[in-house]
């Protein structure tokens, strides 16, 4: 096996020989072949619009003992099927089947789960145009489509 270069122009030949390795760390990997954009449903946007499939419920995880209210979005930039969370109180009443949500991430670390709710990335922000926050602390009333 060969040394390190020790010649004239031993800078151009450790330069390439860095370049080649860094494909070794995973994350520079993952940056550079752009797979966490590809894999994310959002596409590497901040929110997305989607329609309402249907509502579910889903238990939190252990300690707490609790169903947080969720819904199952279709996006409609790539037709992907996602489960988004509904946050606060009472929020599940003012959404209905066929109603168009913006989505949003949950603010989770590296686009994961956040607290004790599994497999949900995202939350709703929106519906039909109107923030949720609004409509639930009665501000604004849904408007009818």
């Amino acid at each position: 096996m060969r040394k390190s270069p020790l010649g004239l122009f031993a800078g151009r030949v450790l330069t390439i020989k860095k370049k080649k390795q860094r494909w070794a760390i995973s994350t520079y990997k993952r940056r550079k072949l752009g797979i966490d954009k590809k894999s994310d449903p959002l596409g590497g946007a901040p929110q997305g619009r989607g329609i309402v499939l249907e509502k579910v419920g889903i238990a939190a995880k252990q300690p707490n003992s609790a169903i947080r209210k969720c819904v199952r979005v279709q996006l409609i930039r790539n037709g992907k099927s996602v489960t988004a969370f509904l946050p606060r109180d009472g929020a599940m009443n003012f959404i209905d089947e066929h109603d168009e949500v913006t989505i949003e991430g949950m603010g989770a670390t590296q686009g994961g789960a956040m607290g004790d709710i599994p497999g949900v990335r995202f939350k709703v922000s929106k519906v039909n145009g109107t923030s949720l926050h609004e409509l639930v602390i009665g501000k604004k009333e849904k408007p009818r489509r």
